[in-house]
This record gives C-alpha cells, sequence and structure tokens, in this order.
C-alpha cells in the first residue's frame, strides 16, 4: 500500500523511512515537509495512508487535513502528546510519539494492514449503490432492524465502527466511513466531515460557523460542524 511522509523536519521524515524500510506491504512513495507540499501530494499519488507530524510552519496537521478531500487514512507523528485526543477526534488510525520506537510503530503498521484486509473485504461484499428508497439490515449486538436509508439523519465514525442515528436508535455497525460514502446517495447525503455524513432531507437549520465553516443542525436534535472546505462544497451541490 501506498504511504506519504509529511514532515517539517529532514531527519525525521529519513528516520521514519528507516524504520517503514523493514514493511514491504508499506511502499513510501512521497514525503514533503510542509501542508502545503503535501496537499498537492497527496491528490497526484492518492495514499493509502499519510503519516502525518501536527506543529509544521503554516498550517499544521489538522489544518492540512481540512483542506484534502478522499482523505486518507491518518497516523499522527509528533513530540507532542497533548494532541492525541483531538487526533482520534479526527479519526486517526494510530498517534506515535517521537523518537518512534520500533515496537510501537510494528503495532501501527498492524493496524494499518488490519484495516487495508477489512476494506477490501468490505468493496467486494459491497459495491452496489444505494438509493434514499433502499432498507438496510443493521445489526448491533442482539438488536436488528431494517432500516430506510431515508429515515437515517446520521452517520458518525467511531474507529473501525459507524454509529447509525435514526429514530431514538445508535447502533454500531462494523463499516468504514469511507466504503458508505461511496456507495451513498451525494445528492442526500453529504460527507460533512472525516467523522460525519449527514443526510441532507434531515437539516433543520445551517449557521455560519467560525474559520468560514457551518454549523448544521438536524431535525433529530444533533449538531455537526462542517469544515470550510466542505462548507463551500455543499454551497456548490445546493446551489441553483
Amino acid at each position: 500500500m501506498k504511504a506519504v511522509i509529511i514532515d517539517d523536519e529532514r531527519l525525521a521524515r529519513q528516520e521514519l523511512k528507516n524504520l517503514l524500510a523493514s514493511y514491504p506491504e508499506i511502499e513510501i512513495v512521497g514525503e514533503a515537509g510542509n501542508a502545503d507540499t503535501a496537499i498537492e501530494i497527496i491528490k497526484q499519488l492518492k495514499p493509502d495512508v499519510i503519516f502525518l507530524d501536527i506543529q509544521m510552519p503554516g498550517k499544521n496537521g489538522f489544518e492540512l487535513l481540512e483542506e484534502i478531500s478522499g482523505v486518507p487514512d491518518v497516523v499522527f507523528v509528533t513530540a507532542y502528546d497533548e494532541y492525541a485526543i483531538r487526533a482520534f477526534e479526527v479519526n486517526a488510525l494510530d498517534y506515535l510519539l517521537k523518537p518512534v520506537q520500533p515496537g510501537r510503530l510494528a503495532d501501527t503498521v498492524k493496524k494499518i494492514l488490519n484495516k487495508e484486509g477489512n476494506d477490501k473485504t468490505e468493496s467486494k461484499l459491497q459495491t452496489q449503490p444505494l438509493n434514499d428508497n433502499d432498507q438496510v439490515f443493521v445489526k448491533d449486538g442482539e438488536k436488528c432492524w431494517f432500516v430506510k436509508l431515508s429515515d437515517v439523519r446520521l452517520f458518525e465514525s467511531e474507529g473501525n465502527y459507524v454509529r447509525i442515528f435514526f429514530d431514538k436508535n445508535r447502533p454500531l455497525i462494523l463499516r468504514s466511513l469511507n466504503n458508505l460514502d461511496e456507495r451513498l446517495n451525494n445528492r442526500t447525503f453529504f460527507r460533512a466531515s472525516r467523522k460525519h455524513i449527514v443526510n441532507l432531507k434531515w437539516v433543520e437549520s445551517i449557521e455560519s460557523w467560525f474559520n468560514g465553516g457551518l454549523m448544521v443542525k438536524l431535525r433529530g436534535g444533533e449538531q455537526v460542524e462542517i469544515s470550510r472546505r466542505q462548507a463551500a462544497k455543499l454551497k456548490d451541490l445546493m446551489s441553483l
């Protein structure tokens, strides 16, 4: 699988490349020393995973993620541990502290390869597009539902799972949000962020939010923040 390393320190990039050389399954196809260069490389090379520093000159790692679509899996590599909670809020696959320890990197690579295997299985089993009126089978533990997609107002990613919001139910299913995004009708279901897909027909109100973003309130009471980049896409999608 293809990987890109993004870090403003050349020696840090080289050290990580040396460590990853032990894993032939992961091919380093590019590297970047700042966010703007990284954005272009990601668009061109379409990596499966990026190893991303957080503190960099200009845009930081979180701001970089707001500016790319079709986001690959992300492993943060940083000298600071105070960003860990926020990293997982943007659905990072893992969080490595510098200096990267070989044993800890081995755990990360295992996660990457396991997720790739799960995604391939999903793709083979579920490739057909879904329409708003389709019914889908949802199972969470001992509970089961047949749910009409038009009744689902929100999908929320939680690690390797997705939480589905319909009626008063919030079941978890073992799926990736990327897989769902590819199958759902994009005129109805909008990818608001790395963590959320919202059903536009359930939107009750939209307000301007920080840094040019939007805050969407759904009729079920949930509120979802849309980044500046995705807000521009939403405006284009809904314009006459």
